[in-house]
C-alpha cells in the first residue's frame, strides 16, 4: 500500500476522531458479548491495521460490532469458555477467506438501494436516539447495540424516556455546545478555525470544559463514569491479556457450527455495511467486495489466534469516517494504530475525554445519514421505493439490524417480482468520424439484477473514452440502475474524462412490444388523407422531435413493409443543410417522404419534373417547400459570392435579396440576421411560386384542392419548423 501524502492531511485527522469514537465502542461491544473488555480493543487493532491494510475500500472502517454481539455471548455460554469460542472464530474467519474464492462478495451488488438506504436511515435514527442518553448524562454504556431489547430489560424508547429523569448538568452542557460547534463549524465566526476538524475540535473543547469545570464550577465536573474510561496498560502487561485458542476444540462439532454461523452473519454485515458506505462516498467509487471478504477473514483468523471478537465492516465508524473528510483507507489504518498507542502509553489521557462529546459527534452523523430530504426523494420515487425504505427501517428500529434488512429485502423483492427479470444489455464499439465510440444498448427490462454487470462494465470504460447509453428499447430501467447512471454521469465520467451521452430514458414506463401491424402508408391510407391533415402530421412529428419523444419506427419490419411499393404523402423541397434532415425533424416512417435537397431550396425544371412524376405515379398529396435559418446560401446571395457554378444558384436567390433591399429590410446595425431571415421568408415563397408558374399540372391539381402547396421555416436554433398556410394558385396572380 502506498500513502498519498498529499491526501495525509486529510486522513491524518480522520482517523483520530474515528479512534476516538471506535475506543468506547469497542470496549461496550466486548463488555455486551461476555469477552474480556481488552478482547474488543484487540479486534479494533486488527480491523483497523490488518483488515485496513488488505481492504480495497477508501472509506470503510472495520471493528468489533455489536451486531454480533448476541451471538458472541450465546456461543462463548454454549462452548463453556472464551478460548473455545476462539477457535470457532478462527474457522469462521477461514470460511471468510474461502468464500471470497468463490466470489460470494457478488451478493452485494444485489442490494436494493431502497434497502440501503433504508439501513443508513435507521442507522442515523437509531445514533440520535440511543446517543440522547449518553448525551444528556444517564447512561455511561457507551455501545453502537442496535438492537430494540437491551441487555438490561429495557427497549430502545423506554430507554429514552428514562433519560429525561436522569440528567447530569455538566454532560448536558458539554454536548449541547458540542452539537452547536459541529453545526455551525463552517459559519462565522467557526469557519475561520482551521487547525483542527470539527470533530476533534469538539474532543478538545470537550476536555477543556470538563477541566474549567473543576477549577471553577466543581458540580458540573464530570466523574470518571461520564468520561472514557480504558485500562492502563503496558507492554508488558499486554501478553497476559491474550487469550489463544483451545486446539483440542477443532474436534468438536459445535465449535464449527459456530464458526459457521459467525461467518455467515459477519459475511453478510460487511456485504451491506459496504454497500452502503459505498452509497454515502461522495467520490462514489466502488469497493471491491471479494477483496472485502479476504481482509475480514484474514482479520478474524488473526483475531481468533490472539483474543479478539469478531470483526466486520462497522456502519457508524465509516459514517464518522466519511464525514471527517476522509480521502484514502490511510485513515482506517491510522485508527488502529492510535488504538494500539492509547492502551500502551495514552490512557490517562484519552480517559480526559467526556462521552458527551462522542455523543454530540455521533448524533450529528446521526441526523447526516437520516436528513429529511432523503425521505422526501424516497417518496417522490414512488410507493415501490418508498415502502421497502420506511419498512426497512421501521424493522431495524424494532428489530435489530441484521433481521431489519431481511425485512427490507423481502418487500423490495416483492416489488422486484410485479416486474420482469434479467435481460442481457449489449455492448458495442463504433468506430465513427469522431473516432471509436462505446455504445451500451439496454434491453426492454432493466432490473436491479443487472447492477453488477452494469456497474462493472461503466466503472471499467477506460479514460477519455466517449460513451453512449442506449435506452430506447427500456420500457422499464429499475432504480438501482438509474442511481448508476447519475453517479457515472456525475461523479465517474468527470473524474475520467470521459464524454458521455445518455439517450432514450422514458419518463414513464410502457408495454413490451406487441407487433400486430407495421406503421407505414398503404395505398388506401395514402389516398384517405387530404393535404390539410399531412400538414397536422408532419407539425405533431416535429413536435415529437423536438420533445425527444420520438416514435419507434421499426426500421427492419419497415423495409420488408415497403419493399413491394411506396405510398409517400408528402415531397419536401429543402436545403441540402446537415442540420435540416426532413425524415428526422419530421419524426417520419420509412416511405412517408419524398426528400428533395438543393442548396437554397431553388426551384428548377429538373426538380419539378420530380415533383410531377411523385404526385401522378406514386400519389403524393402535399409538397412543402421548406427554408431554414442560418442559411449557407442565402449568405452567398447576400455577399454576392459568385464563384464558378454556385452562381446559377445565387441567380436563382438574387430576386429575394433585392425585394428585402426594397422592403427597407437594412443590413448593419446589428440587423443581419433581421434581414437574412427576411430573404430566406422571400425565397421560399418565389420557390412556392415558380412551382405553380412552371408546372401546369400541380397548379391544377392545387386547384381542385387535391394536392396541396406550402411554404415551411426550419428553426435550426430552436428544432421548430413554422407551415404557412396552404397556397391557392390564385394568390400568385398579382406577384
Amino acid at each position: 500500500m502506498v500513502i498519498s501524502i498529499s491526501k495525509l492531511k486529510y486522513d491524518f485527522p480522520a482517523g483520530l476522531v474515528v479512534f476516538l469514537v471506535a475506543l468506547p465502542l469497542c470496549l461496550g461491544v466486548a463488555l455486551a458479548s461476555g469477552a474480556p473488555l481488552l478482547s474488543g480493543i484487540i479486534s479494533g487493532i486488527i480491523g483497523g491495521i490488518m483488515v485496513g491494510l488488505l481492504s480495497g475500500s477508501h472509506t470503510s472502517v472495520s471493528g468489533p460490532a455489536a451486531g454480533l454481539a448476541a451471538v458472541v455471548l450465546a456461543s462463548i455460554t454454549k462452548l463453556g469458555s472464551f478460548e473455545v469460542f476462539s477457535a470457532a472464530l478462527l474457522i469462521a474467519g477461514f470460511l471468510q477467506l474461502g468464500s471470497s474464492l468463490l466470489k460470494a462478495g457478488v451478493i452485494a451488488n444485489y442490494m436494493p438501494s431502497n434497502v440501503i438506504k433504508g439501513l443508513l436511515a435507521a442507522i442515523g435514527i437509531l445514533l440520535i436516539i440511543k446517543q440522547i442518553p449518553q448525551a444528556l448524562g444517564y447512561d455511561n454504556t457507551h455501545q453502537d447495540d442496535f438492537s430494540f431489547v437491551q441487555a438490561n430489560g429495557e427497549n430502545t424508547f423506554s430507554h429514552l424516556f428514562n433519560t429525561f429523569f436522569h440528567l447530569t448538568p455538566g454532560v448536558v452542557i458539554i454536548s449541547l455546545v458540542s452539537i452547536l460547534v459541529l453545526i455551525f463549524w463552517d459559519k462565522p465566526p467557526l469557519h475561520k478555525i482551521k487547525v483542527f476538524p470539527a470533530s476533534l475540535f469538539v474532543v478538545l473543547l470537550g476536555i477543556g470544559l470538563n477541566e474549567a469545570f473543576r477549577v471553577f464550577i466543581p458540580v458540573l465536573y464530570l466523574q470518571p463514569v461520564h468520561r472514557v474510561n480504558i485500562p492502563v496498560t503496558s507492554l508488558a502487561d499486554l501478553s497476559s491479556f491474550l487469550k489463544f485458542p483451545s486446539l483440542s476444540a477443532f474436534g468438536n462439532l459445535n465449535v464449527w457450527l459456530t464458526g459457521i454461523t459467525i461467518a455467515i452473519v459477519a459475511s453478510l454485515e460487511t456485504l451491506l455495511n459496504l454497500e452502503a458506505v459505498d452509497n454515502i462516498d461522495p467520490h462514489k467509487r466502488q469497493s471491491p467486495a471479494n477483496r472485502e471478504l479476504v481482509a475480514q477473514g484474514v482479520g478474524n483468523m488473526i483475531a481468533g489466534i490472539v483474543g479478539g471478537i469478531p470483526i466486520t465492516s462497522v456502519i457508524v465508524r465509516s459514517s464518522v469516517n466519511i464525514n471527517a473528510g476522509v480521502q484514502t483507507k490511510t485513515s482506517a489504518i491510522i485508527h488502529g494504530i492510535f488504538l494500539l498507542l492509547a492502551i500502551l502509553f495514552l490512557s490517562p489521557f484519552i480517559n480526559l475525554i467526556p462521552f458527551g462529546s462522542l455523543a454530540a459527534i455521533l448524533i450529528i452523523t446521526g441526523y447526516k445519514l437520516a436528513k429529511v430530504s432523503i425521505f422526501k426523494e424516497m417518496y417522490a420515487k414512488g410507493l415501490n421505493q418508498l415502502i421497502p425504505f420506511v419498512v426497512t427501517i421501521v424493522a431495524i428500529i424494532f428489530t435489530d439490524l441484521l433481521i431489519g434488512i431481511l425485512i427490507g429485502l423481502a418487500f423490495s423483492l416483492f416489488y422486484l417480482l410485479k416486474s420482469n427479470y434479467k435481460n442481457p444489455f449489449t455492448i458495442e464499439k463504433e468506430q465513427l468520424h469522431t473516432g471509436e465510440t462505446i455504445r451500451i444498448e439496454l434491453p426492454n427490462q432493466v432490473s436491479f439484477l443487472n447492477k453488477a454487470s452494469i456497474k462493472d462494465t461503466l466503472w471499467s470504460v477506460p479514460e477519455s473514452a466517449n460513451v453512449i447509453i442506449d435506452a430506447s428499447y427500456a420500457d422499464y430501467i429499475d432504480n438501482d440502475i438509474l442511481e448508476i447512471f447519475v453517479d457515472f454521469k456525475n461523479v465517474i465520467a468527470p473524474e475520467k474524462s470521459i464524454k458521455l451521452n445518455i439517450i432514450g430514458v422514458k419518463e414513464k414506463y410502457q408495454l413490451s412490444d406487441y407487433m400486430q401491424f407495421v406503421n407505414v402508408l398503404n395505398r388506401q391510407d395514402q389516398e384517405r388523407l387530404a393535404p390539410q391533415q399531412i400538414v397536422e402530421l408532419l407539425k405533431k412529428g416535429n413536435e415529437r422531435f423536438r420533445q425527444g419523444k420520438r416514435n419507434e419506427k421499426y426500421f427492419r419490419y419497415q423495409i420488408n413493409a415497403t419493399s413491394s411499393g411506396q405510398f409517400p404523402m408528402v415531397v419536401i423541397v429543402s436545403c441540402i443543410d446537415s442540420r435540416t434532415s426532413p425524415e428526422i425533424i419530421f419524426d417520419s416512417n420509412l416511405g412517408d417522404i419524398i426528400s428533395i435537397r438543393i442548396a437554397g431550396n431553388i426551384i428548377n425544371n429538373e426538380i419539378i419534373g420530380s415533383i410531377e412524376l411523385a404526385v401522378k405515379e406514386m400519389g403524393v398529396k402535399l409538397i412543402v417547400v421548406m427554408g431554414h435559418s442560418n442559411c449557407g446560401a442565402i449568405a452567398a446571395a447576400v455577399l454576392s459570392r459568385n464563384e464558378g457554378n454556385i452562381e446559377a444558384i445565387i441567380q436563382k436567390i438574387r430576386p429575394a435579396v433585392d425585394k428585402a433591399r426594397l422592403l427597407d429590410t437594412q443590413v448593419g446595425n446589428g440587423n443581419e440576421g433581421i434581414f437574412y431571415q427576411k430573404v430566406t421568408y422571400l425565397n421560399i415563397d418565389n420557390s412556392v411560386i415558380s412551382i405553380l408558374k412552371n408546372s401546369p399540372f400541380i397548379g391544377e391539381q392545387n386547384d381542385k384542392g387535391s394536392v396541396g402547396l406550402v411554404a415551411a421555416y426550419y428553426n435550426t436554433a430552436s428544432g421548430e419548423v413554422i407551415f404557412n398556410e396552404l397556397t391557392k394558385k390564385y394568390e400568385t396572380a398579382n406577384n
